[in-house]
This record gives structure tokens, C-alpha cells and sequence, in this order.
């Protein structure tokens, strides 16, 4: 086959495998007398190979050493590899597709509806109209999209992502009390200065509070940075004597 029948057939353009060619990770096969490079099914797999990869995630030096693992392999098993990848992808395009009809199908879309229902069910649970609430909602979101982004491509997804495993606790009625009274108490203090002497109350009732998994994970990811630095100074202060008071606790 021609250059533009093998792009056509991969979905790719002649020029994405002109430039493959020139970083290696697609032989260049060897011309006729008319000129013309002739491609064979094999270069066509891993044209294919090479496409399902980049989707993946992987860059492409990253995409070269998986492919040098394979070269000399039998072209069946490397077309068997093919397909597991295409299956993930379909598994993770369905996925995606049955959350959002989920989202369509809901009545009143929402800040909650852009992450998992796991964690949407645990928002719901929370306390609401506390500007440090609404703020942190964000930030829970974020940190949800961030562990999932992180997870390896092709592992299975839990019956309940691990991060709203987490949070579930709070979601229980005495904690949910307590969640709501440090909310209010939070934005009391959104005007204060780092050393108003409400801060370590506060503190000590958040780290009374947060589930032993939440704990750890605020002190192995080093909660902190940007996210406290753009909090009023008496709420960041707040959340650094947390995370001091929880390395002081593992050490």
C-alpha cells in the first residue's frame, strides 16, 4: 500500500508518518523502482501500535523503547497487544460516555456534576453556603481529578475511587455536625490576621476530625502551597498548624 493509504487506514495524516520516520519509531520501508515507498500490513500495525500509544499517554522516546522490546516478536501476539489496548480505550470511551448521559439526564447540572458520583453523593452530604465550604468543594474536585489522572493507564477503577473513601466519614451525621460548625468557624476568621487565637482551636477540632487515610494523604502530598498561600492568611495558618500537628503526630 501507498503512504496515504496506510495514514488513511491507521487514521493519521502522511505528514504524522513522515515524521515518525524521521524519529525512528516507524522503519521507512525500501522504495520500488517507480519510487514509491510500498508499506506492508506490519507497518501498518505499528503505525497503529505507534498511534494507540501517544493516545495512552506515553511520550514518544517512551513509545521507541516499548517498541524496540518488541521488534523480532510474532505478528499475531503484537496485533493480540493491539487490540488489549484498543479494548482499555473502549472500556475507558464507555465509561466516559455513561457518566455524561448520567450528567444529560440530571435536571439541574451543577458545580458537583463535574466529578465522580462517588464523590458528587459525598458533596451533597456536606455543608453548603459557607464560603469556605464552597471554596473547598473546588479544591476536593481537584484533588479527585489529580488522583485519577495519576492512576496507570489500564488499571481497573474501584467500586468507589479511593479518594472518596476517604472522605465518606464526614459524611456520617456527628461528622457532618462538626464539618459544618469548622466551616463557619473558617469564615469567621476570613478577615483575621495569622495570629488571631482562634487558630489553634480550629485546628486542633480539623485534625480531631480528619479521617486517618485523609490525614495521611494531607502529610505524604505535603498539603500546602499555592492552595494555602491563596486562602485568607488566618485560614492558611489554620491548615499549615494542621499539617504540622499531623507530621509531629507520624514522626
Amino acid at each position: 500500500m501507498r503512504i496515504g493509504e496506510l495514514a488513511g487506514l491507521v487514521g493519521v495524516s502522511t505528514r504524522t508518518v513522515r515524521h515518525y520516520h524521521h524519529l525512528g519509531l516507524l522503519p521507512e520501508p525500501e522504495r520500488l523502482a517507480n519510487g514509491y515507498r510500498e508499506y506492508r500490513l506490519r507497518d501498518a500495525v505499528v503505525l497503529a501500535r505507534v498511534r494507540r500509544l501517544a493516545e495512552l499517554g506515553l511520550a514518544l522516546d517512551e513509545i521507541r523503547d516499548v517498541l524496540a522490546d518488541e521488534r523480532g516478536r510474532d505478528l499475531r501476539e503484537v496485533m493480540a497487544e493491539l487490540d488489549a489496548d484498543l479494548a482499555r480505550q473502549q472500556e475507558a470511551i464507555g465509561a466516559r460516555r455513561a457518566r455524561l448521559a448520567a450528567l444529560l439526564a440530571d435536571g439541574e447540572l451543577g458545580a458537583d456534576s463535574v466529578v465522580s458520583p462517588e464523590l458528587a453523593d459525598i458533596l451533597r452530604a456536606l455543608p453548603r453556603g459557607s464560603r469556605f465550604a464552597d471554596a473547598d468543594r473546588g479544591m476536593l474536585a481537584l484533588v479527585e481529578t489529580a488522583a485519577e489522572t495519576a492512576a496507570p493507564a489500564g488499571t481497573a477503577r474501584p467500586a468507589e475511587p479511593r479518594f472518596a473513601t476517604m472522605l465518606r466519614p464526614l459524611t456520617e451525621p456527628g461528622a457532618a455536625a462538626r464539618v459544618e460548625r469548622i466551616c463557619s468557624r473558617l469564615d469567621e476568621i476570613a478577615g483575621a490576621t495569622t495570629d488571631d487565637p482562634r487558630i489553634p482551636g480550629i485546628a486542633d477540632e480539623i485534625v480531631a476530625l480528619l479521617p486517618d487515610a485523609l490525614a495521611a494523604l494531607m502529610v505524604a502530598e505535603g498539603m500546602g502551597g499555592e492552595w494555602l498561600d491563596e486562602m485568607p492568611a488566618a485560614q492558611g495558618e489554620v491548615f499549615r498548624l494542621v499539617l504540622k500537628t499531623l507530621r509531629d503526630r507520624t514522626c
